[in-house]
């Protein structure tokens, strides 16, 4: 067989191949998804969510937008493992787009919110007058420092292994002691 016969099929699997290449980057690129579009018949899109200004704001900047309110408050649901429900009482004269009522968030009267008030005052004092003053602290104490995501904090009890274990008289445990596990 002369070389001049197999060029042509050469020539054409080396360009398939070149081809084949030049597209498999197009194919695996990320696509963007299609934008939003109503369909024909259907719901239009909802407007973005807006959350009026904040009133009686007693331990919060008073200069927070109810957007920033909105997200303090869902950081706070997530560290304690609540809803807003827990420290909000319902307004039975404003009805939400579900029928049900909707929450009052100035009113004062649930305990809970009391108690949110007084423990978001003690984190505001722990980290500016302690962890602010220690060199190498990075993380500000949280309600989910303690909280971790249950409204009750769960007590912190010491493992038996560790505190049953023999120590020296400065603290330290002896010498070759395994670590708690």
């Amino acid at each position: 067989m002369k070389i001049s016969s197999l060029l042509p099929p050469a020539a054409a699997f080396a360009l398939l191949t070149s081809a084949v290449l030049a597209m498999t980057p197009i194919a695996q690129a990320p696509q963007a998804a299609p934008a939003q579009q109503p369909q024909p018949g259907g719901p239009p899109p909802l407007p973005p969510r807006t959350y009026p200004a904040p009133t009686n704001l007693k331990v919060l900047p008073k200069n927070l937008t109810g957007q920033q309110v909105r997200d303090i408050m869902e950081q706070w649901e997530g560290y304690l493992g609540v809803h807003c429900s827990t420290c909000h009482t319902p307004d039975p004269t404003r009805k939400g787009p579900n029928g049900r009522p909707q929450l009052n968030f100035a009113d004062d009267s649930k305990e809970e919110k009391r108690t949110a008030r007084i423990m978001y005052t003690m984190t505001e004092d722990i980290n500016v007058n302690y962890v602010s003053k220690v060199p190498s602290s990075d993380e500000p104490v949280t309600c989910g420092t303690c909280h971790r995501g249950h409204l009750g904090p769960e007590p912190f009890e010491i493992p038996k292994e560790d505190h049953d274990r023999p120590r020296q008289p400065d603290g330290q445990p002896p010498a070759g002691a395994k670590p708690p596990q």
